[in-house]
């Protein structure tokens, strides 16, 4: 068995070594040290190098962004932030999926060693996601049963009126952070309206939305309960709870509500789409993005298969090529292209549909 390399960078002794007990449960990992500090672990990693780090933020002597900037200028490595939730933080926590960070674990200030050792499996998966994300493969173990987009939205179609609206609908996970980045700054402030799942903890989408916000020419931020989908507004599911397109006569607004996990996430790509399918069919665009498993790809069959567009990220741009792959083997993805064209197609679906068809 090939293990993945583990390296640790956290000041707090208890928290390196919870999360050194955590990781070793899983015979495919490996931690190959832990270090208090960058500084510390760059010593450690040029003996032998990682192939996913597990970084903190604040640190001495150097902290957790400023060394991952570093790292990814010189020798991009895979990494897992696990950061404290604070509003601070969360900001923080977003500069460094930024700046590349593959995903995110968020660990309390009180009862931590508790927590981490409660959630370990959380870590283990962010581990995994993230060597594959350095791999640039797929290959994902098959996974338990899990709950579809029924615990949440009957399956079934109702017939609508027509409408000259057009909805684009974007789910993405792994890696999702910069290639939304990518795509959102791109558009003009003259584009349909947007809602996106990504896959995020409780917290920190706020954050993320309001950064997107002060890049784009378009309006970004978080949704909450009958938020209007509107051109040139971008609405992103809060953590921790799913978010479904409606329908009120011509105008579209959007529905969050708690629920189980589906298709392992809350929000799901799934859920979305699925009411997208129910409420804006035809009139609107799906878009499936980087990230790993498959929640989303039967949401987007259904879409489709309601005649909407729909496209999927090429495998080349995506950091884990999964959530496209699962759609694209189901017959739900009309077309794949390259991340930096996905912009264009969302333009170009205001004037009736996906480019090229």
């Amino acid at each position: 068995m090939i293990q993945i390399k583990v390296m640790i960078v956290d000041d707090s002794a208890v928290v390196r070594q919870v999360l050194t007990a955590n990781l070793a449960q899983d015979p495919g990992i490996d931690v190959i040290g832990a270090a208090a500090d960058p500084v510390f672990a760059m010593a450690k990693m040029h003996k032998q190098w990682p192939d996913v780090i597990v970084l903190d933020v604040e640190m001495p002597r150097m902290d957790g962004i400023t060394f991952l900037k570093k790292l990814m200028a010189e020798r991009p490595t895979p990494v897992v932030i696990c950061s404290t939730l604070t509003e601070k933080g969360a900001e923080t926590t977003m500069q460094a999926l930024a700046a590349g960070a593959v995903s995110i674990v968020t660990k309390p200030k009180v009862g931590l060693k508790q927590f981490l050792q409660e959630d370990s499996e959380s870590l283990i998966v962010a581990v995994k996601a993230a060597a594959r994300a350095n791999l640039r493969r797929l290959g994902a173990a098959p996974v338990p049963a899990k709950l579809s987009a029924d615990a949440i939205l009957p399956a079934g179609f109702h017939s609508m009126a027509e409408t000259t609206d057009r909805v684009v609908a974007i789910g993405t996970s792994t890696g999702g952070t910069q290639a939304l980045e990518l795509i959102l700054t791109d558009l003009p402030r003259v584009c349909p309206g947007i809602v996106i799942v990504q896959h995020m903890p409780e917290k920190f989408t706020g954050a993320f939305a309001a950064r997107l916000n002060n890049l784009c020419r378009i309006e970004v931020r978080e949704a909450v309960n009958g938020d209007r989908v509107l051109p040139g507004r971008a609405l992103i599911a809060p953590g921790g709870r799913h978010m479904m397109l409606k329908r009120s006569g011509a105008q579209y607004h959007v529905e969050i509500v708690e629920g189980p996990p589906v298709s392992r996430h809350c929000p799901s790509v799934d859920v979305l789409f699925r009411s997208v399918a129910k409420c804006a069919g035809k009139n609107s665009l799906g878009i499936i993005m980087t990230g790993m498993g498959d929640d989303g790809a039967k949401g987007l069959k259904e879409m489709h298969d309601m005649g909407a567009s729909s496209v999927g990220q090429d495998e080349d741009s995506c950091v884990v090529y999964g959530m496209p792959k699962e759609a694209a083997k189901l017959g739900a993805v009309d077309r794949e292209l390259p991340l930096i064209r996905i912009a264009g197609e969302i333009v170009a679906s205001s004037n009736g549909g996906v480019r090229g068809q």
